[in-house]
């Protein structure tokens, strides 16, 4: 006798959202039972949705269907991150109320997902996939990862346009980033040369942080700064050049989202 399926309560969610939209808005209803409706896990779902998103006339939509769905069968910690992702916006964004749009809409999410199969690659050798798949990601969805970063789970893009980072950038779990912020080099020196963010580390809009230095955990750094050297945890830099102006207000600043600075003046 087989065993039960385990349930996926996120799945099921989606499934249920997407029925009731396809009922309420008539219009959508052949989009969305190809997106979701039709498919048996959120891990098929979202390898037909982003294979579609990325084809090109010389990268087939089943190919890439077939890429995405292996590395997510083989790869149980992508599972994971894909589902620790969903949650992350559901939980920081509150424009975001239903477990289906990310799924559907955010190109933060999607462009996350695509690299975590691009990286996926890259770490087994097949690095000219990971790099095709990159530059698809790049011209499609406007975020520019490269395969050879290391991202953890949890991670909310918001908005993502122009988000760029770098070949040995590191990133911790549950971070939360906005639009145009760079995780660069601060030249054209080999090695290891892009930054590290901690766990729980908010990084404004806009904000750009070159070289290999550290972010210490749940640090906030404010829109629009530079920063060029480390930054303890738990602690809020703005400027340019970013300096470090007191204490992060929230203990949890990538979960608060509250992008106000405050000195220690203040």
């Amino acid at each position: 006798m087989k065993p039960t399926p385990a349930i996926d309560p996120i799945w099921e969610r989606i499934r249920l959202e997407a029925a009731e939209e396809a009922d309420a808005e008539p219009l959508l209803a052949s989009h969305l039972h190809a997106t979701i409706l039709n498919h048996k896990s959120l891990e098929n779902a979202l390898s037909f949705h982003l294979a579609n998103k990325l084809s090109s006339p010389t990268l087939q939509a089943i190919c890439l269907m077939e890429l995405f769905s292996e590395a997510m069968e083989s790869d149980s910690w992508i599972v994971e991150a894909i589902r620790a992702d969903l949650q992350a916006v559901i939980d920081r964004d509150p424009a975001c109320d239903r477990m289906s749009v990310p799924l559907l809409f955010f190109k933060g999410y999607h462009a996350i997902q695509s690299y975590r199969i691009a990286h996926w690659l890259w770490e087994r050798g097949r690095r000219v996939l990971a790099l095709t798949l990159q530059s698809r990601i790049s011209e499609v969805l406007s975020v520019d990862f490269h395969p050879a970063a290391r991202i953890g789970k949890g991670l909310l893009l918001d908005h993502a346009t122009g988000v760029v980072v770098g070949e040995t950038a590191v990133i911790g779990n549950n971070v939360s980033m906005l639009h145009a912020v760079t995780l660069g080099g601060t030249g054209k020196e080999r090695g290891d040369r892009h930054p590290k963010i901690g766990d729980g580390v908010l990084i404004g809009a806009g904000a750009k942080l070159l070289g290999n230095i550290k972010i210490g955990e749940c640090a906030k750094i404010g829109a629009g700064s530079v920063v060029l050297n480390d930054v303890p945890p738990h602690s809020t830099a703005v400027g340019v050049p970013a300096r470090v102006v007191g204490l992060a207000r929230s203990n949890q600043p990538a979960m608060e989202m509250d992008h106000r600075v405050c000195d220690d003046s203040d």
